[in-house]
């Protein structure tokens, strides 16, 4: 049984029979929902609010193999979006996506409001970190969440105006009045961030002592970005903690609704800075999808050795940095030195560094330059040894080990219900790797294993990262031994840009380089999704097409944001210089987390 195709651009059918929504169709009844079909054939349903909790709860708690995280929640603000054949009537819709890793299944459901209406139930009781996204939603959107414990912004600061999400609101700074800040509002503004306990329901005593309140940022070198935690302490015991985000908000999901499909990919290399490339990889496979380009095998694998670099790349400055936040300042001098022989690879395969933007639309920018492979190999046999000195050296010293074994422990089901993805999920036990799970990109070609932990702290997550390097080197050797022959970029309308030489034959294909470079591709209507294994966690796109040449909606699922929210939990009963190891085995980086 298939159901009917709700979106005019929409080719996937969404299979019902034997999946979660026929058991949602046995518990509630056929007529409960409304499907749609999209680009990703992730089932997707809609369901009235007031059905909402309830589906969740099924979900959750009474399913067989349950879904047991929220992968993300997000909204979409509906009124100008032209190609919705066969949708619910929505000014405003609440979008809820939940992954079972027991099922290896992805379920999307979806609430529809009217603008006069805009009021949803909250759910964070069903999932802790549901309590960042509603406000997220709300800040962007203005989304009420009814029952959320604490609703107010927390991208944008507390005074500003409006719902920057929202299709009204303003893209670029032309578009708004200059900047100005006469004292009065400076007074505003610095008293809008000052920290009252009692606003975050805590109290300034106990029955023993007073508590102090310290703010512990927003400065990079103390918490790894411009991240702040306001802290309520009993002497040097953590009583609990506040994170307070957005200080790095640079609007990347707004600026996806006004660049091309094509000029957005550099945007995309920024969102967790360390990854370069890797972040490039979710979003042209969304439009892959959505356009239905078949990618080279060459491509893909060019894909996935670049992809391994920059996941040795992130974890030699974790690694490094975590050593130097537990007093232990050499190893930071030699992981940068290695950093740099990553980065000499990079540059000389894509040219670039940090910020490659090497993948594109059907492909890579360029195939791989003569002598790729003798460099490569030469990396691989320096760089395994080294690994081996920076376990004596790190791994193996006993300060570290203290300070970091028992402390920020938290469960596989903790791991769940918090969205924790990545090394962080690994080190609780569980191996689950995306790659492995879900492969993309030709990763069922490769032969690795999936590193993991057993007690879920500071150390193990540490140990994690370690041993994936390894496993990058592995799997980097792999490409080097088999490298695909053939065409870098698929031979596809919409690949973007043209092969070069091609450009020069013919006037079409001339013109067709000229308006997919300018203007962007045109892609069909409807929604897709892609995810990777990136350095921190699962990145995915979820983006929707208005059959234009600009997305209508790009919604960016980073795996530091749900992270960031695990820190009152981990840190509860400890002491500040523990706040500090916690900080450093989480591996974020702001921008990962503000978007």
């Amino acid at each position: 049984m298939l159901s009917t195709a709700m979106n005019s651009g929409a080719v996937e059918a969404v299979p019902r029979t034997g999946t979660a929504v026929a058991e949602l169709e046995n518990r509630f009844g056929t007529g409960a929902f409304r499907f749609q079909a999209t680009f990703d054939g992730i089932p997707t349903l809609w369901l009235p609010k007031e059905r909402l909790q309830e589906a969740l709860r099924f979900l959750k708690y009474e399913l067989d193999r349950p879904f047991a995280m929220l992968f993300d929640l997000t909204a979409m603000d509906e009124r100008l979006r032209r190609h919705r054949l066969g949708l619910p009537e929505s000014d405003f819709t609440v979008i809820y996506h939940l992954l079972s890793l027991e099922r290896n299944e992805h379920l999307r459901l979806k609430v529809a409001l009217s603008e006069n209406q805009l009021a949803v139930p909250s759910i964070a009781r069903l999932w802790p970190n549901a309590n960042w996204y509603e406000r997220e939603a709300y800040d962007m959107f203005g989304i009420r969440f009814e029952g959320h414990p604490h609703l107010r912004r927390i991208l944008m600061p507390p005074t500003w105006r409006g719902h920057p999400l929202r299709k009204d609101h303003p893209a670029r700074a032309t578009e708004m009045g200059p900047y100005t800040l006469p004292p009065q509002k400076e007074e505003t503004e610095q008293q809008a961030l000052r920290f009252v306990p009692e606003d975050w329901g805590m109290k300034r005593y106990s029955e023993n002592s007073d508590f102090l309140f310290l703010n512990l940022g927003p400065n990079h070198p103390s918490v790894h970005g411009v991240f702040r935690v306001a802290l309520q302490l009993d002497g040097e015991e953590i009583v609990d903690a506040v994170p307070d985000i957005g200080y790095h908000h640079r609007a990347a999901e707004k600026m996806g609704e006004r660049q091309s499909w094509h000029t957005y990919i550099p945007y995309t290399d920024r969102v967790d800075y360390l990854g370069g490339s890797l972040n490039n990889l979710p979003y042209v496979m969304a439009l892959e999808k959505m356009a239905g380009i078949e990618v080279p095998e060459r491509a893909q694998t060019i894909r996935v050795m670049i992809s391994e670099f920059y996941r040795i790349n992130n974890h030699l400055l974790f690694y490094g940095t975590f050593a130097q936040d537990l007093g232990q300042l050499s190893p930071v001098f030699y992981m940068f030195s290695d950093r740099e022989k990553v980065f000499e690879i990079i540059e000389g395969v894509t040219g670039g560094r940090l910020h490659s933007s090497f993948f594109r639309i059907g492909g890579t920018v360029l195939d791989l330059p003569e002598g790729w492979d003798r460099k490569v190999t030469e990396f691989c046999d320096y760089f395994l040894p080294r690994l081996d000195h920076y376990d004596k050296m790190v791994m193996a010293n006993s300060i570290l080990q203290r300070r970091t074994k028992g402390i920020g422990v938290y469960s596989t089901q903790e791991a769940l219900d918090w969205g924790a993805t990545g090394p962080g999920l690994r080190a609780t036990g569980l191996a689950y790797d995306y790659r492995k799970a879900r492969p993309y990109s030709g990763y069922e070609n490769f032969e690795f294993e999936v590193p993991t932990g057993k007690h879920g702290d500071c150390y193990d997550r540490c140990a994690v990262r370690v041993e994936e390097m390894r496993q990058s080197v592995r799997i980097i050797r792999q490409c080097v031994a088999h490298m695909p022959s053939g065409p870098y970029k698929a031979d596809h309308p919409l690949t973007t840009p043209p092969f070069k030489p091609r450009t020069m034959h013919d006037i079409e294909t001339l013109i067709q380089h000229f308006l997919n470079v300018s203007w962007g591709p045109v892609m069909p209507a409807g929604e897709t999704f892609a995810c990777v294994e990136a350095t921190k966690g699962l990145n995915g796109y979820y983006l929707t097409s208005d059959g234009g040449p600009i997305s209508y909606r790009t919604r960016i699922r980073t795996p530091s944001f749900p992270h960031l929210q695990m820190i009152p939990m981990m840190c509860r009963g400890l002491m500040v210089a523990d706040l500090i190891a916690i900080l450093g085995s989480i591996d974020f980086v702001m921008a990962d987390v503000d978007r």
